[in-house]
């Protein structure tokens, strides 16, 4: 299957969409993060905020509206996907990037080479742009390739983290865009496995670089459980049988290894099994497509 690329353009007005959620709860990082697209050059840029779950902002917020071209308010936390979703939606950019609020493009350059990558290759689908964080590196976690030492080396692979990534938007709603039931956790790694299916390819830029602080995803409250209900109904999905064993069993060991409690393993997947969706297996020739890159839909 080839991607669908017809009528696929990009807009007069603006050639990519940022797209920031926020709850407003850390307003200077918020600031840098805007701040960062703003000193973009080159590009024409629409800078689309989202108010996640947010009555009233901080006093030491600057008025949102000030901040975005367009704002839009939520009031009931909608949960990362959906919210994204939301914010991509609202645009007719050929591109949209997704950048966490406590985020930084590093190069005000950055956007105008995305721009012409995306231009130069019309069957990309979506880029992984390289997070670094306080000491200049990469965290092991922000790898979208197996081996933390292949950070700086750029290149096809499988998956892209969603604290900086960018999206062609006539992919994005080809494949249905991210899964709102998932609120939070491999929402993207689902998205980029729906892509890849449908013929697009997901390039990982290390030279274009972004901020992000050092973290863990224990930080989120729930976190094990959110993963592994979400990892159970991506694999039911889109995995033939086979893979879809193989994949749990994997994970579930990889989990627990890593510090996730076991009950909370379990209670996810229970959630899960609670409300399945309906299963769209990728085809075998997608399945050794993600074997050739390195990552076959196993790890």
């Amino acid at each position: 299957m080839s991607p669908d690329t017809g009528g696929d353009s990009f807009e007069p007005q603006h050639e990519i969409a940022i797209v920031i959620l926020t709850q407003a709860d850390r307003p200077a990082q918020l600031a840098r993060a805007v701040r960062s697209v703003r000193d973009q050059r080159r590009v024409r840029t629409q800078l689309v905020l989202i108010e996640n779950g947010v009555s009233s902002p901080p006093a030491d917020l600057e008025r949102p509206s000030e901040l975005a071209d367009l704002l839009i308010v939520l009031r009931e936390n909608v949960g990362i996907p959906a919210g994204r979703n939301i914010g991509a939606a609202s645009t007719d950019a050929g591109l949209v990037m997704f950048l966490d609020d406590d985020a930084e493009l590093l190069d005000p350059g950055m956007l105008a080479s995305v721009v012409a990558r995306f231009q130069a290759d019309p069957r990309l689908g979506a880029m992984a742009i390289r997070l670094v964080d306080e000491s200049g590196l990469t965290q092991r976690r922000h790898v979208p390739r197996l081996g933390a030492r292949s950070a700086a080396r750029s290149g096809p692979v499988t998956y892209f983290v969603g604290g900086a990534c960018v999206v062609r938007t006539a992919a994005f709603r080809q494949v249905g865009g991210f899964d709102a039931r998932f609120f939070y956790s491999m929402e993207e790694s689902d998205l980029a496995w729906r892509l890849l299916d449908a013929g697009w390819s997901i390039w990982y830029s290390a030279d274009l670089r972004a901020f992000h602080p050092r973290s863990t995803p224990a930080r989120h409250l729930d976190y094990a459980r959110l993963t592994a209900r979400n990892r159970l109904w991506m694999a039911w999905r889109s995995l033939p049988v086979p893979f879809t064993i193989a994949y749990l069993t994997t994970w579930t060991a990889a989990a627990v290894a890593r510090g996730a409690p076991a009950r909370d393993v379990l209670a996810g997947y229970r959630d899960g099994l609670t409300a399945l969706p309906a299963r769209r297996p990728m085809r075998w020739r997608t399945v050794a497509r993600m074997t050739a890159l390195g990552r076959p839909p196993l790890l």
